[in-house]
């Protein structure tokens, strides 16, 4: 059974960091792309990084440089360091996996950027 659990979140001021961790089970990690995708009230689902099997990455614009996304398939983990917070980075962060046809989702954690 195909299972994604995030973790990491929590409540950080404006300019802070966090480590969100997305770990897989059910499945060989290493083999897939995993990305990150967040959701902020009002808003629709949107992707902000991912990782490929050779270890590609992509970033959304407004998050490179203060972003980044590693894999450790020991663990079949992939986190997503973030840094330099802003208020508008504030959203429930989901990971993804695309495995055979099927699309699979985390539970979510939820980041809130405020003083």
């Amino acid at each position: 059974q195909v299972q994604l659990v995030e973790s990491g979140g929590g409540l950080v001021q404006p300019g802070g960091s966090l480590r969100l961790s997305c770990a897989a089970s059910g499945f060989t990690l290493e083999h897939y792309a995993i990305g990150w995708f967040r959701q902020a009230p009002g808003k629709e689902r949107e992707g902000v990084s991912c990782i490929d099997g050779s270890g590609s990455t992509y970033y959304k614009d407004s998050v490179k440089g203060r972003f980044t996304i590693s894999r450790d398939n020991a663990k079949d983990t992939v986190y997503l360091q973030m840094n330099s917070l802003k208020p508008e980075d504030t959203a429930v962060y989901y990971c993804n996996v695309l495995r055979l046809g099927n699309n699979y989702w985390g539970q979510g954690t939820q980041v809130t950027v405020s003083s």
